[in-house]
């Protein structure tokens, strides 16, 4: 199998990198942290570069571009560990664009593309325990139209997005829905997030809905494995980061008298952070390379990757930690917003142990079939 990325691919990974590198310093990343965690013009530099139209396809003026592509774009900006929520558009124009009626896709997905509409993935609910059919806030039809009542947590940018794209059960059954930050009976209650981000919390008493599918939980699945895959390739990047900032620091560190790279100790440490960091980037490879297979395999796929890029986060991350010292854990210094950033991805659409028991749960049903 080829794993060389084409010449549109590679020119895609440069342009992010540049604009990562010279537009998004860790100066002006420090800001928007102050400011509250997003950023609508970094946002908007992101959606000119055409990414935001990434998933959208050119007929509503996105670049109708696939998975490896999403990999590409969110490995660079793991490396930059950039707080603006791309995968959630990327999530988003990938669910309506495939599941939405016309009507809804002509009028939201080239707002999207341009950047000038965010739209956010809004389903966890605090009972569910990343169970995807666990949902208590519910959809009744009105006239023509649908008003949903219910309440949703760590909604990404919740009150900077300008509509939502909301699960909920209606006669019995999930069915997803879109709602606008500005209709009435919403609300949200925005914070910041471990990595320097911005969330909130979602309340929604009978707001008015458009319906993008009745058929709910298959697209609600689709669009987690989407945010699944793009959480793996940031964190590619992020671990990527990470390293060569830890082995920089390594050589120009000096104890007795010579760097601390020169100790062979440590220089096993640093090859087992390169040897976790290659495990995660070809299990996220295999993440993006399954994103459009049929869904039991998807699903499969997506819960061995977070697995795997679980176990390398938390490892590589730690081992950036005590490498450095005390100065690991100061906010003045780079590596540990590196440290948050894969603190929080590991537990971003289910922590590990929650997909290492849906790995181990698809591994018993297959026996089963097979026994």
């Amino acid at each position: 199998m080829d794993f060389d990325f084409s010449d549109d691919q590679q020119q895609l990974r440069d342009a992010v990198r540049k604009w990562v590198d010279k537009g998004y310093t860790f100066e002006r990343r420090n800001g928007i942290v102050a400011a509250g965690g997003f950023d609508r013009a970094a946002y908007g530099e992101l959606a000119e570069l055409g990414l935001a139209g990434l998933y959208v396809s050119e007929d509503d003026g996105g670049l109708g571009m696939g998975p490896i592509e999403g990999m590409v774009v969110m490995e660079e900006l793991g490396r930059g560990i950039v707080l603006e929520p791309l995968a959630q558009t990327l999530i988003t124009s990938g669910v309506l664009g495939g599941y939405a009626p016309a009507d809804l896709k002509a009028a939201w997905l080239p707002r999207m593309a341009s950047g000038e509409a965010l739209v956010v993935l809004a389903h966890q609910e605090r009972k569910a325990r990343y169970k995807l059919d666990v949902c208590a806030t519910t959809a009744t039809q009105a006239g023509s139209g649908w008003t949903v009542s219910g309440s949703k947590n760590v909604v990404p940018a919740a009150d900077q997005a300008d509509a939502f794209v909301v699960p909920a059960v209606a006669g019995g059954k999930l069915a997803l829905f879109l709602v606008e930050r500005t209709a009435a009976g919403v609300a949200t209650r925005g914070y910041g997030t471990q990595d320097g981000g911005r969330a909130g919390d979602l309340t929604l008493k009978d707001a008015p809905a458009q319906l993008i599918t009745t058929d709910g939980l298959t697209a609600l699945e689709h669009a987690v494995d989407i945010g699944i895959a793009a959480a793996c390739a940031e964190a590619v990047g992020v671990m990527d980061k990470t390293v060569a900032i830890t082995v920089e620091y390594m050589n120009t560190r000096k104890q007795f008298g010579v760097a601390i790279a020169s100790f062979q100790a440590l220089r096993h440490r640093v090859a087992d952070m390169k040897m976790q960091l290659e495990l995660a980037r070809s299990m996220s490879y295999y993440a993006s390379l399954k994103l459009n297979a049929p869904a039991p395999e998807r699903r499969a796929a997506m819960a061995r990757a977070k697995v795997q890029l679980g176990t390398a986060m938390r490892f590589v991350g730690q081992q950036a930690v005590q490498l450095h010292g005390g100065i690991g854990v100061t906010d003045e210094y780079i590596v540990s917003h590196y440290f948050k950033k894969l603190t929080q991805l590991e537990m971003t659409y289910g922590d590990t142990l929650h997909h290492l028991g849906e790995v181990s749960a698809r591994m018993q049903d297959t026996a089963g079939v097979f026994a």
